[in-house]
């Protein structure tokens, strides 16, 4: 039985901003750096990091596996960030001036990742992850976006993630089986509040 913590990033530059982010690249913030320190001291003994490409995943994950002494980081492209199409870098007000309506109405523009593609895609990463290091505890640091939409595929309520948090899960070659949340840093919100039209699992983005 391979067990793992999904655990978002530290703040980024954009999370700080309110822009959405997809799959663009932008560094860790200083506090999202703090974060993935103070995060260090809430983690237990891990067999692994895996970490998404993008530098706000794999830049935590290079800070927590030198502060628990483990590594190279292993690095998974399947496992970055939703691709938010045309609205990447955008903030609400910007989505709300070029595309009115879209958000109050769960509508999404043509490059928006769908779910199914999301969830099919970070679901091969995890199904290989567990196939090639069983009984391991790893700790993945991936993105809101990708927790959200596990959580949506197992009918769970949408819950905003906090940077530095993230939700264990367990897999046993064939099944995977989501189970607790945890936060490994004090929850500091970042940006503009996510709005309830946006607030919502099947169609997140990880924008703050």
């Amino acid at each position: 039985m391979t067990r793992m913590l999904l655990v978002r990033h530290g703040q980024s530059e954009w999370n700080a901003l309110g822009r959405w982010q997809g799959q663009a690249d932008p560094p860790l913030s200083t506090l999202g750096r703090e974060q993935a320190h103070q995060a260090v001291g809430r983690l237990g003994t891990v067999d692994l990091i895996v970490a998404s490409d993008l530098d706000r995943a794999l830049t935590t994950a290079v800070i927590l596996a030198e502060g628990l002494g483990v590594g190279p980081v292993l690095v998974e492209p399947r496992l970055r960030e939703r691709s938010a199409g045309e609205w990447s870098g955008l903030t609400r007000a910007d989505i709300d001036e070029q595309w009115p309506g879209y958000l109050a109405e769960h509508r999404r523009p043509p490059g928006f990742e769908p779910d199914e593609v999301l969830n099919e895609r970070v679901g091969a990463a995890l199904d290989d992850l567990a196939g090639s290091h069983p009984d391991a505890e790893i700790v993945v640091v991936t993105h809101g976006g990708v927790v959200y939409v596990l959580e949506s595929d197992a009918a769970l309520p949408f819950e905003r993630l906090p940077n530095l948090a993230g939700r264990w899960l367990t897999h046993d070659g064939q099944h995977l089986v989501l189970g607790e949340r945890i936060e490994l840093v004090d929850d500091v919100a970042t940006g503009p509040p996510p709005a309830a039209a946006e607030a919502d699992a099947a169609h997140d983005d990880e924008r703050v």
